[in-house]
């Protein structure tokens, strides 16, 4: 008998770690692999960042924190919410978690009860689904393609919507599809949920400042969405600290002390640390992200210049993060060097081994026609990558 809670067992893995975990193994191996499967900056958090980090050290940050955050660092992500997205939350409405992603986790969890459906616009970020099925409600995919760059219709969210609708939840900039939102297509995503005052929507903004469009409109500004808008936000992409592991939300009072209450049960304050250099990451002029910002845009245009001259490949452009999510399912059916392409996986699969580069199966973000590669590395790197990638699909 399996001791394991269903729970566990009907859980998915990560399929974007098990990707880099793979990547990882096969390098200790001695293989060439270069990996475009891990959503991480490939630069260093920014000195300033570490040197109040190393400040707040010697200044024995070493206790536990406030389950929800630092009373300093909630007041600097309330003056980042208002300077950056023109959203007036107070510091009761902050809670500081270990990432986004305990910030994602801990509004399923205090949000949706078993039966409860939330709305999926896919392509979306793996974990989203899984969040949804731990907290037994039930997750919604509705489908977009590379024709409509990956963008979820007004008529399709009315469509999905039924009596047991309680969230959406998405990301603009989009992991994986870098899809960016902008005001009016919010705006007339509003305008259906006018109509249904009981659902409310989870804003996954981490990738904000990694964005090519010019401009970013947050949901909540949208007349009616404020207190309905949950928005999930974090230092860990625009300002290089993936590891330093610090999210946060801004919510109506009444889920901020629900998310609360749920993490003073499971992890507590988030690194004591981590949420003073945060303090000094969020009160910074965006202007520092600049130059990251810029490589990111050059790497796309190289990425997205390459993938349009690989036959059987459809690419769209996007706007933001850094990420790519070609359409590749007319290789499905085919045969590849002896190797049977059904799928995504199949082809994501292969990639790895006849080429030598890591990539995601779009199965894993709701989208099985693509695969996502993340171009959070060097130009010389991702030149080699698609080099590779276009003789093995030849």
């Amino acid at each position: 008998m399996n001791p394991l809670s269903d729970r566990i067992n009907n859980l998915s893995v990560s399929q974007t770690l098990a990707m880099a975990a793979k990547a990882r193994e096969l390098k200790a191996q001695g293989k060439d692999i270069i990996s475009l499967s891990l959503g991480e900056p490939d630069f260093n958090t920014p000195d300033f960042i570490k040197e109040a980090a190393i400040k707040a050290i010697h200044e024995n940050y070493s206790t536990y924190s406030p389950v929800d955050g630092y009373a300093e660092l909630k007041d600097a992500i309330v003056r980042k919410f208002k300077r950056d997205n023109n959203l007036d939350y107070k510091p009761a409405n902050i809670v500081v978690s270990t990432g986004a992603k305990q910030s994602l986790y801990n509004v399923c969890q205090v949000m949706l009860n078993p039966g409860d459906e939330c709305i999926l616009p896919a392509p979306y970020w793996v974990s989203y689904s899984e969040m949804v099925k731990m907290a037994e409600a039930n997750p919604v995919e509705v489908p977009t393609s590379v024709e409509s760059d990956f963008k979820i219709t007004p008529e399709q969210l009315e469509a999905a919507i039924t009596p047991k609708t309680k969230l959406i939840m998405f990301s603009s900039p989009c992991n994986p599809s870098g899809s960016v939102y902008n005001e009016a297509e919010l705006t007339a995503i509003a305008k259906v949920l006018e109509k249904y005052p009981n659902i409310y929507i989870v804003s996954d903004e981490i990738y904000e400042h990694i964005n090519f469009s010019g401009t970013f409109c947050s949901i909540a500004t949208i007349p009616g969405m404020f207190d309905r808008t949950i928005t999930v936000n974090g230092v860990a992409k625009a300002f290089a600290m993936t590891g330093w592991r610090i999210g946060y939300i801004g919510a109506p009072e009444f889920i901020a002390k629900a998310c609360t209450k749920m993490q003073g049960q499971v992890t507590s304050g988030a690194n004591s640390i981590a949420q003073q250099a945060t303090i000094t990451a969020l009160d910074a002029d965006p202007s520092v992200l600049k130059e990251m910002v810029q490589a990111f845009h050059s790497r796309r245009d190289l990425v997205v210049g390459l993938l349009k001259e690989i036959p059987g490949i459809k690419i769209n452009t996007p706007e933001g993060a850094f990420y790519v999510f070609p359409d590749v399912s007319s290789f499905f059916g085919k045969t590849l060097n002896g190797v049977a392409i059904k799928n995504a996986d199949d082809l994501s699969m292969y990639l790895l081994e006849y080429a030598n580069v890591a990539t995601v199966t779009g199965d894993a973000f709701g989208n099985p026609d693509c695969i996502r590669f993340s171009y959070a590395t060097s130009e010389d790197i991702l030149t080699e990558a698609l080099r590779r990638i276009k003789e093995a699909l030849a």
